[in-house]
């Protein structure tokens, strides 16, 4: 493969023209005649021992030509693009023939390349530090929810439902006074404040008792799934046979012994308080990054081809659909149960795609300006780190993730850090 030349024919567009050589072409379409031959029928021969020049002849000298060229462009341009120093995005290609025969092919190709970056300011950039504060009441709140899980469930009389109880109940939804489908159930165990059911409709429920029959107003959310109640103000009758309430296992030293590995409630509390801190920091970390990324997502200048972003959009679907299916559910039925399609899906990504490709962009650019680039051996020790993490020969670490993904992973981390490390905290007001 010979680069012939690159030029930029419009923004985030560049025309390569590629020469591949004589030698090259013809054996590339010898490997075409060879793969089709045997779905070929010449006359006078078996069906798939026709010799190339007769099938030529019959059919013309370009029979195979077409088939050729598919074989040998990809890398072809993914070649000249690495030659012209360009950074080729994953798009459509619009492809011209110059000239294609037994001294070689000579074609364009339109490809559509990274942007060209712009960002300043990124150095003392203001972040709010997140408390790293541990108080009793935060410590309560954890053993509550050990609590919780050791609980046993009660039955209640005259009690008034609230958050946190199950409310068992029979609901009929009505839309314009008549019942509307799948809107209706009977001795349902709803849990009160768990967001299970439409905005409005639990917090309704709280404050009746065991017994009563109400109804219930609320409206269905603009998004909700069905069409036909998207933004309908509907009534439910509702039927309250039991209220269940969680009865809370008393915390002192059997408690602690039962359900942790220490014996007294102090040396509980102790451990909590220092496994809550260490959560707050990693929290803190996180916030802190957060508000560094959304920055310089905003100081970020730059045209992004739509492609980058659709990209980014068929890896996040794709992930999408691997925890679904992971999970041990049909990717398609779990679309149809749910009424997802496809443009929904990517609609709902579309904004966490832009700012992933942004930020990568903005990163990229940073640990160009402050030479952070990685090394061939950079990038050959993380794959060794790779292939340690996940058990297998760096070989195959390879075979998924290219030198230029891992670079660009490597420039990622190390330009966060650099920014992180020159944040300034933001005063207290």
């Amino acid at each position: 493969m010979a680069l012939k030349s690159s030029n930029k024919v419009e923004t985030n567009r560049y025309e390569l023209v590629v020469e591949i050589d004589g030698e090259t072409f013809m054996k590339a379409v010898d490997a075409v005649y060879k793969r089709e031959v045997k779905k070929i029928n010449i006359p006078g021969f078996r069906k798939g021992k026709a010799p190339r020049r007769l099938i030529e002849k019959e059919f013309g000298e370009g029979v195979f030509y077409e088939d050729a060229i598919k074989d040998l462009y990809p890398m072809a341009i993914v070649e000249a693009a690495e030659e012209a120093g360009i950074n080729m995005v994953r798009d459509h290609v619009d492809l011209d023939i110059d000239e294609a025969g037994k001294d070689g092919l000579v074609f364009k190709a339109v490809v559509t390349v990274e942007p060209e970056v712009e960002i300043k300011d990124y150095k003392g950039i203001e972040y709010t530090a997140t408390s790293l504060e541990v108080t009793p009441e935060d410590i309560d709140e954890e053993i509550r929810k050990v609590q919780k899980r050791n609980s046993r469930l009660i039955s209640v009389e005259d009690k008034a439902a609230e958050l946190e109880d199950i409310a068992v109940i029979d609901f009929k939804g009505m839309l314009d006074g008549e019942p509307f489908e799948g809107g209706s159930a009977e001795n349902y165990s709803l849990t009160l404040g768990s967001g299970a059911f439409i905005p409005g409709f639990e917090d309704q429920v709280v404050g009746h008792k065991a017994g009563e029959e109400f109804t219930i107003d609320v409206t269905f959310p603009e998004n909700y799934q069905a069409d036909e109640l998207k933004g309908k103000a509907v009534q439910f009758e509702i039927k309250l046979h039991e209220v269940k309430t969680h009865e809370l296992p008393e915390v002192d030293d059997e408690f602690v012994k039962d359900v942790s590995e220490f014996d007294t409630v102090e040396d509980y509390k102790a451990d909590l308080k220092a496994k809550l801190e260490e959560s707050r920091k990693t929290q803190a970390e996180n916030n802190m990054e957060n508000q560094i990324a959304d920055k310089l997502i905003e100081l970020l200048e730059a045209e992004v081809p739509e492609a980058m972003y659709e990209n980014k959009l068929d890896t996040i679907i794709d992930e999408f659909s691997m925890n679904v299916r992971s999970q041990g559910i049909d990717f398609d039925t779990y679309m149809q149960y749910t009424g997802m399609t496809e443009d929904k899906l990517r609609d709902t990504y579309r904004n966490r795609a832009e700012g992933e490709v942004k930020l990568r962009l903005a990163l990229r650019k940073i640990a160009e300006l402050e030479g952070l680039k990685p090394s061939d051996e950079d990038v050959e020790a993380k794959y060794n780190e790779l292939a340690e993490t996940y058990k297998v020969d760096a070989s195959r670490v390879k075979a998924v993730f290219g030198p230029r993904e891992i670079a660009g992973d490597i420039e990622a981390e190390r330009a966060m850090k650099f920014v992180k490390e020159n944040a300034v905290e933001k005063a207290a007001e």
